[in-house]
């Protein structure tokens, strides 16, 4: 693999062989068969070349994005809201008492 770093272009040179996809499927824990593994081949050439097509757009005159909007965590403000009464949080409750609801015991000392 050659790496050169233009003005404002990176070329990525990569040669897609059986031993790339080897140690794609190992690093994955995956198998493939040959018919799979040529599959695989083609579709990850196909796929740089896809991504090297995008060096023939002139990009001198934009700014590097580093996301998506200028917005910076943009939040609703809170809000108190009423809450329901203890009564009505527990009238659909199976199990319970005037306070809590009650469950089977989970942790036996």
């Amino acid at each position: 693999m050659a790496i050169s770093v233009g003005l404002n272009h990176y070329f990525c040179f990569m040669e897609i062989n059986d031993t790339l996809v080897d140690k794609l499927a190992h690093l994955s824990r995956l198998h493939f068969d040959d018919a799979e593994k040529a599959s695989i081949k083609s579709d990850l050439q196909n796929m740089i070349q896809f991504v090297e097509k995008l060096n023939e757009l002139d990009t001198s005159n934009v700014e590097p994005l580093l996301h998506m909007s200028n917005n910076v965590n943009v939040l609703r403000d809170d809000a108190v809201k009423g809450s329901i009464s203890i009564e009505e949080g527990l009238k659909n409750a199976p199990v319970h008492d005037e306070h809590f609801f009650k469950v089977p015991k989970v942790i036996k000392k």
